[in-house]
C-alpha cells in the first residue's frame, strides 16, 4: 500500500469534562487507544463543555470519549453534543461515554446520540473493536 492510500489513524480525543478530578480511567483507555494506533489527544482536566467542542472540532477527531465519573452526565454530555451540532461535527464524530452511569441515563444518553457507555471493567478490546466499527467515514 503506497504512502497516498494508506488510511489515516482514528483520531480520538480523551475528555474529561466537569470538576470530575479522577482520571486514571481516562489515561489507561487513552493509552490503550494510542497502543491500538489510535492518534489520541487527551484534554486534561476539568474542561468546560465548550473547551471540549472546540478541541474535538480543531483536532478534527474521529472520536470522543468523556470520561466522567462526577455524576454530572445528564447535565454536562448534552452540553457537549449540542456543541458538537452547533459546529457541524455531531455526525462525523463517534460519542462514547466512560464511567458509573445508571442504566436509566444511559438510554437517554444513547437517545440524545452518545453510540456507547462503557462501565467499569469493560475490556480494552471490547472498546477499541466498537470504536474500530462503529467510527464514522471520513472522505
Amino acid at each position: 500500500m503506497s504512502v497516498e492510500t494508506e488510511e489515516r489513524a482514528i483520531r480520538c480525543l480523551v475528555a474529561k469534562v466537569g470538576l470530575d478530578g479522577h482520571d486514571r480511567g481516562a489515561h489507561v483507555i487513552a493509552r490503550a487507544f494510542r497502543d491500538a494506533g489510535f492518534e489520541v489527544v487527551y484534554s486534561g482536566l476539568h474542561r468546560a463543555p465548550d473547551d471540549i467542542v472546540q478541541a474535538a472540532v480543531q483536532e478534527d477527531v474521529d472520536v470522543l470519549g468523556i470520561s466522567i465519573l462526577s455524576g454530572a452526565h445528564n447535565t454536562l454530555v448534552p452540553k457537549v453534543i449540542e456543541g458538537l451540532k452547533e459546529y457541524g461535527a455531531f455526525e462525523d464524530t463517534l460519542i462514547i461515554v466512560g464511567g458509573i452511569i445508571p442504566d436509566d441515563d444511559e438510554a437517554e444518553l444513547k437517545e440524545l446520540g452518545v453510540a456507547e457507555v462503557f462501565g467499569p471493567g469493560t475490556p480494552m478490546e471490547e472498546t477499541i473493536e466498537f470504536v474500530r466499527t462503529n467510527v464514522p467515514e471520513r472522505a
